[in-house]
């Protein structure tokens, strides 16, 4: 709902308040995401791994960081994807050539962001041996 001036009701909080609101949306959104999706559940198991091994890995803190980013960068993907479906489902159910669009750029969107993970850990992987 838009006010009279034309501003969101959502938008009014500012400082650390703000601050503080965020921090609990994106705690829900995870929760969220976690629950609802098993996408989501199954990159985090994998994140899991990767992440304590991007760490402890014979590595410049360049090539830690490469490994650590290439990693959280799925999730990331994988939360925008599930909000763009959570969002199309919303608007409506119905099979509608746009909503299959935005699916399938989200779907397509984690699936480069898991390949090119993969890559980064096999150029990793490759150079230890």
């Amino acid at each position: 709902m838009i006010d009279e001036q034309g501003k969101s009701p959502h938008k009014g909080v500012t400082g650390f308040r703000r601050i503080v609101n965020a921090f609990g949306y994106s705690v829900s959104g995870l929760q969220t995401a976690f629950k609802n999706e098993s996408a989501f559940r199954q990159e985090l198991m994998l994140a899991f791994v990767l992440l304590p091994l991007s760490l402890i890995l014979p590595a410049t803190a360049t090539g830690k960081a490469i490994l650590f980013v290439s990693t959280v960068w799925v999730l990331i993907v994988e939360l925008l994807n599930s909000a763009i479906e959570a969002a199309v489902d919303r608007v409506s159910l119905q099979t509608h050539e746009f909503a299959k669009r935005a699916k399938d750029m989200g779907s397509a969107a984690v699936f480069i962001s898991l390949v090119s993970c993969g890559v980064v850990w096999l150029i990793f992987i490759i150079d230890l041996l």
